[in-house]
């Protein structure tokens, strides 16, 4: 077998591992299934957590969606009281959106429950699996900063 054949071979695997594993976190109940929230309106939430604040127009630009459409998730997420809509104090015509503390909670419940999951299954690895796994984590992360 050719060392690309290979490596190729090896990524396939790796993904399917990557994607299986994925559906079995899903399987559990977390937060980010039990809010009855849509998935722009959780992908907004989880901006606005990265972020801190943003205008509608930037989230527009970041969903790929009309302002339009932005102002409506807005709405629905100001109705369930996760976010503030507020005037920008540098530009009178600008509205910015803000995670309220519910908001915040609630992306500190899905972050802390997907957390918890992934600690119990590293729980049962042995110690040598467990520093390669800091290892290949890290190597990873160091990779996708790059880029």
């Amino acid at each position: 077998m050719r060392v690309t054949d290979e490596r190729d071979e090896l990524i396939k695997r790796i993904s399917e591992t990557q994607r299986h594993l994925n559906r079995l976190f899903l399987q559990h109940r977390s937060p980010l299934f039990t809010s009855n929230l849509t998935v722009r309106q959780l992908h907004v939430v989880i901006m606005l957590a990265e972020y801190g604040t943003a205008s509608g127009q930037d989230l527009a630009q970041r969903l790929g969606v009309s302002l339009g459409t932005v102002t409506g998730i807005v709405d629905r997420l100001i109705a369930h009281n996760l976010v503030n809509r507020y005037e920008d104090p540098r530009d009178r015509r600008v509205r910015r959106i803000e995670l309220t503390d519910t908001g915040r909670a609630l992306v500190r419940e899905i972050t802390d429950a997907g957390l918890a999951r992934y600690r119990q299954i590293m729980q049962r690895l042995d110690l040598e699996t467990l520093r390669a796994l800091d290892h290949v984590t890290t190597k990873i992360r160091e990779i996708a900063e790059d880029l």
